[in-house]
């Protein structure tokens, strides 16, 4: 990617230097496009990849088939996956790599929060807390938005079969629930974007326009439109 970008992102990228942010967490609901934008990052940048993957749940299948049966197990297998990437990141803190992940550990919480009930989510809370996940704090997010129903076209679109079973009403509630997270989100710098109207796997021109935005976000709460380039 790198002999294909711009002069003028290269000069941006060579302007940040060592002052790049050294784990960037890219988040957002179900096909906003954060595992994406998550690689193109980590191959414009160097920088490792930590991505988790859904794929990998046993238990998300029947979830989507059934969220009241499904939503304990398919919790708590992605608690356990998720402290067990933490962990990994706090082992490597001593070889302080660059780092870009497509999630972010507050997220576990969130979504429990959906899809448990009052005594799932007490059994939940206690098993994380015995856990005693020490994650560190991202030096960059970046949340992407989008409406739904142009999340639910590139479910469609990307194909999957057990995310074609999502229900509208579902992903509401998780665009919702997320845009309460980030309403008080002030932890790290956060840069908000409206994916709705971009085309991050299509487009290098998107990507490049974004990525400018991205270099130059170092503090506070930030957000960017691409229809109208305003940040």
């Amino acid at each position: 990617m790198l002999n294909s970008i711009s002069a003028s992102l290269r000069a941006a990228i060579s302007a940040r230097g060592k002052n790049l942010p050294r784990f960037i967490v890219v988040e957002g609901p179900i096909g906003v496009g954060k595992t994406t934008l998550t690689r193109q990052i980590a191959e414009l940048l160097s920088y490792q990849i930590l991505l988790e993957s859904p794929a990998d749940n046993p238990f998300l299948s029947g979830f989507y088939s059934n969220r009241r049966q499904g939503a304990l197990p398919t919790q708590l297998f992605f608690l356990f996956e998720r402290a067990r990437k933490m962990e990994t990141l706090k082992q490597e803190d001593l070889f302080d790599p660059m780092r870009v992940a497509n999630f972010m550990m507050d997220k576990d919480r969130l979504f429990a929060s959906l899809t448990l009930d009052n005594d799932e989510l007490a059994l939940y809370e206690n098993v994380y807390d015995h856990l005693n996940i020490k994650a560190p704090e991202p030096e960059l997010v970046i949340y992407l938005q989008a409406p739904v129903d142009v999340l639910l076209q590139r479910i469609s679109a990307r194909g999957i079969d057990y995310e074609q079973r999502i229900e509208e009403s579902y992903l509401v509630d998780v665009a919702e629930a997320y845009t309460r997270f980030f309403h008080y989100y002030d932890r790290s710098p956060l840069l908000i974007v409206n994916a709705g109207d971009i085309d991050i796997a299509g487009s290098h021109a998107d990507f490049e326009a974004l990525m400018q935005v991205v270099l130059t976000t170092v503090s506070g709460r930030h957000y960017y439109n691409p229809r109208t380039g305003a940040i």
